[in-house]
């Protein structure tokens, strides 16, 4: 057998190499056949894991990296651009799940030296990666596509799904190693979308078109993995408080409407980060084993449907523009 046949091979999946095993029989029928293992234990058991973006004490990626802690990862590198709060999200870790190490590094998720770098050290002390989750993300405008800089674009772009591609390039081929430990490839690579990467009108043209390239790079991406077990997907969020909406959420705090906040959704509010961040330990998890190349929206419901204003709202509205008559009012509705 050649060298390149045997590369292939080492590169399949535990499902595609085993057969899967037969479950027996109740009586006259087939006991329920299943590939992931028992749904009550620990969801990432003796995994090792890399999330960006994770210094916000509001973000995404400080609230999986909980959940990864809390559903007995093996190792759980924590990783951003800012670090103040880095050592103080591992202390408060460890506080909690002192069985997880959990390492802090000061990375530039758009920059390969430092993806490849972090990629390096977790194969070089552990041996193994099985979980990737490129969350780092800015938003720098909300202007118009007429009065937005190329150069802020390129910024938008290089952190938002530059970052994204090294994360499946480098975590790719971290989840292609295998060991006694870990005799077969696989592993899931997650990706920071968002729902302005589904619909428009959700955000400015450069971070909207950053988040639809996140979405494209993980369908993308799975095609180009096949048959290694590695999983690629994108979590799209909706109105999520997070460092980045921090802003918003004050303002309408001060102002006394944050009920006002996500009312356009079928759920009619915002989320909390804890709420993406257990969609993310589900793909990260055994339990996702046949869910890849797909953007999962966590958005309330917002993108389900057609954009639309409420009634009260439109004649809020149309009181406060148009005159008393009747049948110009009555047009607008």
């Amino acid at each position: 057998m050649s060298s390149a046949s045997k590369a292939r091979l080492q590169q399949l999946s535990e499902q595609l190499v085993k057969p899967r095993e037969d479950p027996g029989t109740f009586e006259n029928i087939s006991r329920i056949p299943t590939v992931a293992g028992d749904s009550n234990g620990p969801r990432v058991k003796g995994k090792v894991i890399i999330v960006t973006g994770t210094n916000s004490p509001l973000g995404i990626g400080r609230a999986t990296a909980h959940q990864y802690a809390r559903n007995g990862a093996k190792a759980i590198f924590i990783c951003d651009y800012i670090t103040d709060h880095l050592e103080t999200h591992k202390r408060e870790i460890m506080s909690m799940y002192p069985s997880v190490d959990i390492q802090t590094r000061q990375i530039d998720a758009g920059e390969e030296k430092d993806i490849e770098r972090v990629v390096n050290e977790v194969l070089d002390k552990y041996g193994r990666l099985d979980i990737f989750f490129a969350n780092a993300g800015i938003s720098i405008t909300a202007k118009g596509v007429m009065d937005s800089s190329a150069e802020d674009f390129m910024k938008v772009m290089k952190t938002n799904a530059l970052s994204v591609f090294l994360a499946a390039k480098h975590g790719a081929r971290g989840m292609l190693k295998t060991s006694d430990e870990k005799p077969y490839p696989g592993g899931s690579i997650i990706g920071t979308a968002s729902s302005a990467g589904l619909r428009s009108n959700a955000g400015a043209t450069d971070y909207s078109a950053s988040k639809a390239a996140v979405i494209s790079i993980m369908q993308t991406s799975c095609y180009q993995l096949a048959g290694t077990g590695i999983r690629c997907n994108a979590i799209c969020p909706g109105v999520i408080e997070t460092g980045m909406t921090s802003g918003m959420y004050e303002a309408a705090r001060s102002r006394g409407t944050e009920r006002k906040i996500g009312q356009l959704n079928p759920l009619m509010r915002g989320a909390v980060a804890d709420e993406v961040a257990r969609v993310a330990l589900f793909l990260g998890s055994d339990e996702a084993s046949y869910v890849n190349g797909q953007a999962w929206a966590v958005c309330g419901g917002l993108t389900a449907g057609h954009p639309f204003v409420p009634v009260r709202i439109l004649i809020g509205r149309a009181i406060s523009t148009v005159s008393n008559k009747a049948d110009d009012f009555a047009s607008l509705l």
